[in-house]
């Protein structure tokens, strides 16, 4: 069982910087694979980036270049550090877990976060 916390979202100007955490239980928070979604209102939820326990990433096209995902094993926690945001970031953003592999779909992550929302005011 994990469960994640997610803190630092808030409102912020049209090219600003924010960074997002998820905090993470458990003892095999290395193992898994996590995944950062976001959600605007009457929109799906999307993967925005993900990584993998070794550390690789996924980034969608729209986040390439101004978003960056990180992970501190040793602090159970992941990172998404946004830079050059964006009115059309604004969204409800979600940390999720799963084992195995990286998948882009909402439905294949097994633990999610309560969500942070972000706004980016333009």
């Amino acid at each position: 069982q994990v469960q994640l916390v997610e803190s630092g979202g808030g409102l912020v100007q049209a090219g600003g910087s924010l960074r997002l955490s998820c905090a993470a239980s458990g003892r095999t928070f290395s193992s898994y694979f996590m995944g950062w979604f976001r959600q605007a209102p009457g929109m799906e939820r999307d993967l925005v980036t993900a990584i993998t326990d070794g550390g690789s990433t996924y980034y969608a096209d729209s986040v390439k270049g101004r978003f960056t995902i990180s992970r501190d094993n040793a602090k159970n926690t992941v990172y998404l550090q946004m830079d050059s945001l964006k009115p059309e970031d604004t969204a409800v953003y979600y940390c999720a877990a799963r084992r195995y592999s990286i998948s882009s779909s909402s439905k294949d992550y097994d633990y999610w976060g309560q969500g942070t929302q972000v706004t980016v005011s333009s």
